[in-house]
């Protein structure tokens, strides 16, 4: 069975989680707390980057939210998530970029305010507005960004969009992304996924704290892993 090592909040590892639901494939899911977990040997040994998702499949292990998309649309094809037409195809290839590059980077921003400086908090609500206007255009009529199927794009941004008000971005000047949002929300799967709003709440209190943490974790990993001085 696939097993999905993953954190329930994780913004990497909730579009894998979305993709094993929607193609219904069975799996296991295997949380890993990433106050520090993530930096213990045991799972350093499963990913030696010390990062959710990691997913393991009879033995093979890939690591990289999008990897292990394409990985599990290559091996299970049926219920496929990729369209076959090259300007469909190009979209949703357009959607995982901006909202990974460009859309998560201005989340993260928003949600540590308190601790950013002012003009980096100005440029993250730019940086999220303007990928929100690129998203409602690409969008335009159409129920999906392929159209009238369902695909990586939905799962990947779909997992982020809906977020934006949260920290101060509405969705009311993208009436098509918003519609869209309310969509996937109601599928089962993006039900199973949805976070507490206690869950939520948390993750947002500990987005304020956690960079420290793998700051001195990372550094005990760096002196792990530097070549001792010639004796």
């Amino acid at each position: 069975m696939l097993q999905l090592y993953y954190a329930r909040p994780s913004a990497y590892a909730r579009p894998v989680w979305l993709a094993l639901l929607e193609k219904q494939l069975p799996f296991a899911l295997i949380p890993v707390d990433l106050s520090g977990e993530q930096f213990e040997p045991e799972f350093l040994a499963i990913n030696p980057f010390s990062h959710v998702p990691v997913l393991v499949d009879d033995g093979f292990k890939v690591i990289e939210s999008l990897a292990i998309l394409d990985y599990l649309e290559a091996q299970y094809p049926e219920r496929s998530l990729l369209p076959a037409d090259a300007i469909a195809l190009a979209r949703v290839r357009m959607v995982q970029q901006v909202t990974l590059n460009e859309l998560l980077p201005a989340l993260f921003k928003l949600l540590m305010a308190a601790t950013e400086k002012p003009g980096e908090l100005e440029y993250a609500q730019l940086r999220a507005v303007n990928t929100l206007n690129f998203l409602e255009d690409l969008l335009g009529e159409s129920p999906y960004f392929a159209g009238a199927q369902l695909t990586l794009a939905e799962i990947v941004a779909g997992t982020l969009v809906y977020r934006m008000p949260a920290v101060g971005i509405p969705l009311t000047n993208h009436p098509r992304l918003q519609h869209w949002s309310e969509r996937l929300l109601a599928r089962p799967s993006w039900q199973e996924i949805e976070l507490s709003s206690e869950e939520w709440d948390t993750f947002k209190r500990r987005m304020r704290v956690i960079p420290k943490i793998w700051q001195r974790r990372r550094q005990q990993r760096i002196q792990a892993l530097a070549p001792s001085p010639a004796s």
